[in-house]
């Protein structure tokens, strides 16, 4: 049976080896689950984790624990008290399995109190032990409460004493029920543990002992109880001797405190016990064994020995390992549980056709010797025939024949004899034959030689045989004959079916057996990702763009993993997601990422359901505040932008399900750069001429999102309250009116056009532009003036470009030139500054067109203050980021996935992504979804089915694929949907 918690001793070993965190300070305070959390330690350049688990276990851990994903209250509260105070002790309470962390010294001194017995506890009290909070609050009698602002009951751990006089060993001894354990009787006395007791018993020739004497017949105990009292007399035979034993038990309990003595001065190593079991295998292979933990121990104990053992340099390294292993464990016998299954179907398929061709084959024999039989005695069975068949013509009744048949048989008529049954109703007599040669052929026997020898089926022994009135005795015989040449020809049909049957049963079994341990080793290899709790995938342009699931993630994704430089992305409409774009780099994002993000916040929206195209805007991180104004309250999930919000053209509800599969480390290489940042002249840029190159990157048009220079408008727009309902959902946003109206107009007048992975801003209604700001009509002659320079090269390089191009290519530029023929370099221009972009004017230029209009926009305003930029947010006004929030060394692992695997890859394992279609142009494996009536665990499925159909899919991915498992792939799906793919009936099929 499996170790689950501490006992006495492994709590003095273990406070013994964690007084090395003596003057270390608390970083932070993280909770596993509600009865599980961790402190993280650190002093100088060394950090150390300490676990603690209510009831159960502390120690510190190397490994790395799903944290939750906000913290609790609890947690809250340590946080509150115990961030960067030092822990200054480190005890136990007596001899109980009760521990005390003080941090802190004085008046300012905070103790944490782990309870390891019964259902646990964790306290959080002051520097008088009174309660702040408590884990699980509870009564104790009629006095005793534990609760917030009562005193925690310091005196009430058992108190070291030293070890029992003799008197109080006979008396516990005395108390003990007849056929008890020794170490049951003595454990009342003795606070050193069950496992230490059983080695100095096991040490001293007593362990096997029990307290001698019968159970009283009116000893009122149930059932289970007295059952288990006769096993424990059957296993321990050995009845203890006051008389005799006495001194040895004195003996070994003075060796019990003489280790726990040690256990204080110095550390422990650690110890795992082991249980060696077989692997299940297939016949004639070789057979593989595999360990179980079964305990963990700071000390190698007698009973233990011989078993297999781990040995550790510390006893919290062996806690460590042992509760860590636990999740991997489990994995591992449900895999040897699949494959046990997999071979105990092979085994019945085998054992079932054996047993059908046995009996074929013993029906072959029975039919031959009956045929044999008819014919050696013909003559007796057809006189057996007439006498029955002149009887039924003699119009006898069935009970007059067995009458007479019965008379003939007590006169000793040999043809009566042999007719041992009358089954008229089927037409049939049972006759008892014999061989009637047998006495010649044992004869003949004796001089035969062994090779001359019939085998032994040739025998024909005495039988009873059915026959047909209907036919003669050289019929019947030959009816035997054809059913047993039917039943031979069955035989080997039968043997044809079943060499296939279980060629087909071992294939199965073997690829059973193959999915389940590459399964097993997949599932210990995947790494689940800090991000997967949300809504994510990586842009075209790789970028981590992630979201919240609800309200409580939406907040913690802002609070928490918002750093500066990242973009905040929201759809105006209810239910939106919460997006951030991950920036590690620190420049421009890109506008496909925009765009992509932009998608995924509409996605994950009811615009999905409603099958509503929107819009998006984005914002920088500072623009994002969770102060609300002076006399409102911001609720769960809602936060205030501050200042400009630059709004995305409308975008398209079209996601894609797709996988990214992780690379091993020799693999990176091969795939840096897959998703990198594309602009409009990429590939044109890598075929010019140094020389031309300058002038074609002046003159490219570049959409830029964003410039310092528009920070200082910013000022000028109103704040705008991002306010999630919490009953239901709804997302409401109120803004300035006058803003509104310039930005639905120019959404109403922009469209975008997605080719060949390169955007296009159009521009089909140029009049309405224009109404929007006169000033901007400066800007066309300065864009005049750069033009004229780089006119010629630029048409130039257009021409060669167009020339280049194919036949598809040329028709759709054709469409695009005819169909807005009428826009001009000022819509163009006024598109650029809806998104914020410069044109392709130069940077010097942009800074001073719109630094004149900020002159001209402040005289207009006729008011002497001057714009700022939006300040950034206070220091404390979002919560401290953690150990789990990501750091750039965090978001690197992005170059190790791949959408586009190849043979030479060694891969990993696999994660699926749902993501705007757009972003995943290059992945090997894609699926469209848009919105539809499907259920999306279906359409996941199918989706994996396509992919595994795929013909470029090798062994090893489909092995990656099928370790997917359904809830992870159909996780990240909107809602309802309708799968796209090619061939996707053939599949169906």
């Amino acid at each position: 049976m499996t170790k689950t918690r501490f006992n006495t001793y492994d709590v003095v070993c273990s406070v013994t080896e964690l007084q090395k965190l003596i003057g270390m300070r608390v970083n932070q305070i993280y909770d596993i689950d509600n009865k599980t959390y961790l402190i993280r330690l650190a002093r100088n350049e060394e950090k150390v984790v300490l676990l603690l688990e209510s009831g159960l276990r502390f120690h510190t851990t190397s490994f790395e624990w799903p944290k939750n994903m906000a913290p609790s209250g609890f947690t809250m509260k340590l946080r509150k008290h115990l961030k960067n105070k030092r822990l200054e002790s480190f005890q136990q309470l007596g001899v109980d399995r009760i521990v005390d962390l003080q941090f802190g010294s004085g008046e300012a001194a905070y103790h944490i109190i782990l309870e390891l017995y019964d259902r646990g506890n964790i306290l959080l009290t002051d520097c008088e032990l009174r309660i702040l909070n408590i884990l699980r609050p509870h009564v104790e009698g009629e006095e005793l409460r534990f609760a917030v602002r009562e005193k925690y009951p310091k005196d009430r751990a058992k108190q070291d004493t030293g070890p029992p006089s003799v008197e109080q060993i006979k008396e516990a001894i005395q108390r003990a029920r007849p056929g008890d354990t020794l170490r049951s009787a003595l454990n009342p006395v003795l606070e050193y543990g069950a496992s230490v007791i059983d080695h100095v018993l096991h040490e001293h020739g007593l362990f096997g002992c029990r307290i001698g004497g019968e159970l009283p017949p009116d000893a009122n105990l149930p059932k289970k109880a007295k059952k288990k009292q006769k096993n424990i007399c059957k296993e321990f035979s050995k009845v203890f001797d006051v008389q005799t034993d006495l001194d040895a038990l004195i003996s070994a309990i003075n060796d019990a405190e003489s280790m726990v003595q040690n256990a204080r001065k110095e550390p422990s190593r650690g110890y795992i016990i082991q249980k060696k079991e077989v692997r299940p295998a297939k016949e004639g292979e070789k057979e593989e064994y595999y360990f179980t933990n079964l305990e963990y121990h700071p000390y190698p104990y007698s009973q233990n020995r011989g078993e297999p053992c781990k040995e550790f340099d510390s006893f919290a390294t062996a806690v460590d390992e042992f509760y860590s292993s636990l999740e991997s464990q489990k994995i591992d016998l449900k895999a040897f549980a699949q494959e046990r299954e997999a071979l105990k179907k092979l085994s019945n398929v085998k054992t079932d056709h054996a047993k059908r061709i046995e009996e074929l084959s013993k029906v072959q024999l029975g039919d031959r010797k009956k045929a044999e039989l008819i014919t050696r005695n013909q003559d007796l069975v057809d006189k057996a025939l007439l006498a029955v068949q002149s009887a039924l013509a003699a119009q006898m009744s069935w009970t007059d024949i067995q009458d007479l048949v019965k008379a003939a048989q007590a006169n000793g008529d040999p043809v009566a004899s042999c007719i041992r049954q009358l089954k008229l109703e089927i037409n049939h007599i049972s006759l008892l034959l014999s061989d009637p040669y047998a006495v010649l052929d044992e004869n003949d026997s004796e001089n035969e030689s062994d090779s001359e020898r019939e085998d032994d089926e040739q025998k024909l022994e005495q039988m009873v045989v059915d026959v047909d009135l209907a036919l003669s005795a050289f019929a019947n015989a030959r009816r035997y004959y054809d059913q047993r040449r039917f039943a031979a020809r069955k035989e080997q049909k039968t043997i044809e079916s079943s060499s296939k049957a279980l060629k087909n049963a071992e294939r199965k079994t073997i690829q059973t057996l193959k999915d389940v341990r590459t399964q097993t080793t997949i599932s210990k290899v995947r790494k689940v990702y800090w991000f997967e709790k949300f809504y994510w995938f990586v842009s075209s342009e790789n970028y981590l763009i992630i979201g919240g699931r609800d309200q409580q993630q939406n907040e913690l994704i802002v609070k928490r993993y918002m750093r500066p430089n990242d973009i905040y992305v929201h759809a105006e409409i209810q239910g939106a997601s919460s997006v951030i774009i991950k920036n590690t780099t620190g420049g421009e994002i890109p506008p496909k990422t925009l765009l992509e993000a932009g998608t995924m916040a509409i996605s994950y929206s009811v615009a999905w359901d409603a099958k509503v195209v929107t819009s998006a805007y984005w914002v920088h991180s500072e623009q994002v505040s969770k102060t609300a104004p002076t006399g409102e309250y911001l609720t769960t999930g809602s936060f205030m932008i501050r200042g400009r919000k630059n709004f995305l053209p409308p975008c398209h509800l079209v996601l894609g399900l797709s996988f990214l599969f992780k690379l091993e480390d020799s693999s990176v290489e091969r795939h840096r750069g897959e998703r990198k940042v594309r602009t409009f002249d990429d590939e044109s840029v890598t075929s010019r001429e140094e020389e031309r190159s300058e002038m074609s990157e002046s003159a490219e048009h570049e959409i830029k999102l964003d410039d310092e220079s528009d920070q200082e408008e910013q000022l000028s727009f109103p704040d705008t309250h991002v306010k999630v309902e919490h009953d239901t959902g709804k997302v409401s946003v109120r803004t300035d009116p006058i803003l509104q109206r310039l930005t639905s107009e120019t959404e109403r007048s922009s469209e975008i056009f997605l080719g060949d992975d390169k955007p296009y801003i159009i521009r089909p209604a140029a009049p309405r532009l224009k109404q929007i700001s006169k000033s901007k009509q400066k800007a066309k002659e300065k864009e005049q003036k750069a033009k004229e320079k780089l006119s010629a090269p630029v048409k130039d390089d257009a021409l060669q470009k167009q020339g280049q191009l194919k036949r598809g290519q040329r028709a759709k530029m054709r469409k695009i030139k005819e169909k807005y023929k009428d826009q001009d370099e000022d819509d163009r221009k006024m598109i650029m500054d809806i998104l914020k972009s410069a044109g392709n004017q130069k940077a010097a230029d942009v800074a001073q067109e719109e630094d004149e209009e900020h002159r001209e926009n402040h005289a207009a305003d006729g008011k002497g203050v001057d714009r700022k930029r939006t300040p950034r947010l206070k220091p404390g006004e979002f919560e401290e980021l953690g150990d789990d929030a990501p750091a750039v060394a965090d978001l690197d692992m992005l170059d190790t996935l791949t959408g586009q695997p190849v043979e030479e890859d060694e891969l990993l394992f696999a994660v699926p992504v749902v993501a705007p279609y757009q972003s995943l142009h290059n992945y090997k494996y894609k699926v469209k979804l848009t919105p539809g009536t499907g259920k999306r665990g279906k359409a996941s499925k199918m989706a994996l089915q396509i992919f595994l159909k795929d013909k470029q899919c090798t062994p090893r991915e489909k092995d990656l694929l099928k370790a997917v498992k359904d809830e992870v792939l159909a996780r990240n799906i909107p809602g309802k949907v309708k799968l796209s793919a090619p061939q996707m009936q053939k599949v169906r099929k």
